[in-house]
């Protein structure tokens, strides 16, 4: 059975939707661990109910000679020990810190993220609000493989949500949340399977490329 190791920095939502497609068998494979940059992650509690190995590393351990937090020295101890646990798949699950060039570099074609916008559009922070202010009538979210540019990697899958007119940030990131939660256990038993994978810089599926916007039916 395939290895999972999955990146959290906050409540873990999406991890879940992962738990549970594992428990029910609709990903062939185990979350073998689950690490977070913060120590009050709720995601690392939802490992731990669920008899997965939960770990935080706070980044203020790692610091440069001037004081400063040194991103380098922190990726290279995570890397360190996320390889412990011999992932064929790494999963960025509300994961919020930019990661370095080799920590990239040493997952490649093996790490992937879900961002919450139809990626190219909105890449970066704040999407929900922005879909809005641009007067966007349709949002929703991305998952991609992670490349150096942020949120910049190919496009695996989309799901699009309608944009009410009396939509605020809250309203449209719970739209949003609920397409996440169906697409990542879609994406992530895709890449299990060997079905999925990435050849310069561009994701492919069933030997297939995938376009700008990732897989769509017709």
């Amino acid at each position: 059975m395939k290895n999972i190791v999955v990146l959290v920095s906050g409540s873990g939502s999406n991890l879940q939707a992962i738990i549970d497609a594992c428990e029910k068998k609709h990903i062939n494979a185990k979350i073998t661990a689950v690490f977070s940059n913060k120590a009050d992650a709720y995601g690392l509690e939802r490992a731990r109910s669920h008899n997965i190995n939960a770990h935080s590393i706070s980044a203020h351990m790692f610091l440069d000679a001037q004081g400063k937090p040194d991103r380098e020295a922190f990726d290279a101890h995570l890397m360190k020990q996320i390889d412990k646990y011999q992932p064929d798949l790494v999963i960025l699950a509300g994961y919020m810190r930019i990661l370095s060039p080799s920590f990239v570099a040493h997952y490649l074609g093996k790490m992937v993220n879900i961002h919450p916008s139809l990626l190219p559009k909105y890449a970066g922070l704040h999407t929900h609000q922005r879909a809005i202010d641009a007067g966007d009538s349709e949002h929703g979210t991305s998952v991609h493989f992670v490349t150096e540019e942020l949120d910049g990697g190919p496009v695996i899958l989309q799901a699009k949500v309608p944009v009410f007119e009396d939509d605020d940030a809250t309203s449209l990131a719970e739209r949003v949340l609920v397409q996440e939660h169906s697409i990542y256990p879609i994406v992530t038993q895709w890449f299990i399977e060997g079905r999925l994978d990435m050849r310069n810089q561009q994701a492919y599926l069933d030997g297939k490329p995938l376009g700008m916007h990732g897989y769509a039916e017709d």
